[in-house]
């Protein structure tokens, strides 16, 4: 009996290395995709807001889109991929409540560009879109288990998935059309000269590089990290909903953190906060293209209904974002953040111990 738990402890802990081994690897290429997408920024005169709506965004999520794919594939574990993307979500709304802990000058939400507004607004769409394909899935995989007439699992895909999918893609155009006719013109966005960085700066094929083999490094890590999920969830007896809302979400958004503290500590506050806005919209599109590559048939009717409390919370915690962003409240409690951000992080504790209790 000895010999079998001191087994079972090295195995456990075996998982734990593994775990942080991933996290040490997403977390420093994501570091790096933060240095050099600010780089890239700069270099091609793009806004702060944008470059962190679309380039940074999409790469720093790519630990969501790979981890998804392969959870969905090859481990056959759809409530992991649904878990960290919706997962991602809510953190990627708790990294705001960060931002406007460390940032000093002025409570974030009035220094904050209107156009992020924007981006928050479809944020709300497109997980609106994502929490109806859910309970369309549940309410046909209940109706098909009760029939035995197999509805959900009869199609291909959700029903709401080409619709979230061409809803991202619409989110990119208007936002860049938005950014081109409305240029920012506060001092936080304001990007110096491609001549005076020179000296700083890497050149454009140098931070494209750099950037690129920071991102094949994410892509890696993210492919292993769902087999290292399914051991972690194993030996230690929790679910998968939970520890891919949870622990693969962290890890996943790792690249995120990384950005955010980057471009604080360079004053690039607009593109912190696209990085987060615009990587929200990729994580809904990722469970659109996760559905695509899971051939049992409808994503979101395999999956636990638990995650319908995420994406509602991550409803709730975006539309609250939208309200700081529009009427930009000077308040902070205890000088430390606004009344707004604490309301995203209840939102988020309450999330995480109901995806604790009830998931499966």
């Amino acid at each position: 009996m000895p010999a079998l738990r001191a087994s079972t402890m090295m195995a456990t802990l075996l998982v734990w290395l593994q775990f942080t081994a991933c996290a040490g690897l997403i977390g420093a290429a994501g570091y790096q995709l933060s240095r050099y997408g600010d780089a890239i920024a700069q270099r091609t005169g793009l806004s702060g807001s944008w470059i962190g709506l679309t380039l940074v965004a999409s790469v720093t999520s790519l630990p969501e889109l790979a981890t998804g794919i392969t959870s969905v594939t090859f481990a056959n574990t759809p409530n992991l991929a649904v878990g960290n993307a919706l997962g991602s979500c809510v953190l990627n709304l708790v990294f705001l409540v960060v931002i406007d802990l460390l940032y000093r000058p002025a409570p974030v939400w009035t220094r904050a560009a209107h156009g992020h507004v924007l981006a928050g607004a479809f944020g709300v769409v497109l997980l609106g879109f994502l929490l109806l394909g859910l309970l369309m899935g549940q309410l046909g995989a209940t109706a098909g288990a009760a029939t035995g007439a197999g509805t959900a699992s009869q199609r291909s895909v959700g029903l709401l998935t080409p619709v979230i999918l061409l809803l991202y893609l619409v989110a990119m155009r208007t936002v860049f059309a938005y950014e081109r006719s409305h240029p920012a013109t506060t001092p936080a966005d304001a990007t110096p000269s491609a001549d005076t960085l020179a000296p700083t700066l890497p050149s454009l094929r140098q931070a494209a590089t750099r950037f690129a083999m920071a991102a094949a490094i994410v892509v890696g890590a993210g492919m292993w990290l769902p087999f290292v999920a399914v051991n972690l969830a194993t030996s230690m007896g929790w679910n998968r909903s939970f520890v891919g809302s949870l622990f693969v979400a962290l890890v996943t958004t790792l690249p995120e953190l990384a950005v955010t503290l980057s471009a604080l500590r360079l004053g690039a506050l607009d593109m912190a906060i696209g990085n987060l806005l615009g990587s929200n919209l990729f994580n809904v599109a990722i469970v659109g293209i996760d559905d695509l590559f899971y051939r049992p048939g409808d994503l979101l009717a395999h999956v636990s209904p638990v995650h319908a409390i995420t994406a509602a919370s991550a409803v709730v915690m975006t539309g609250l974002a939208v309200v700081g962003l529009f009427f930009r409240p000077r308040s902070r409690v205890l000088r430390a953040v606004g009344m707004v951000s604490i309301g995203m992080a209840a939102v988020y504790l309450v999330n995480t111990y109901v995806v604790f209790l009830y998931g499966n």
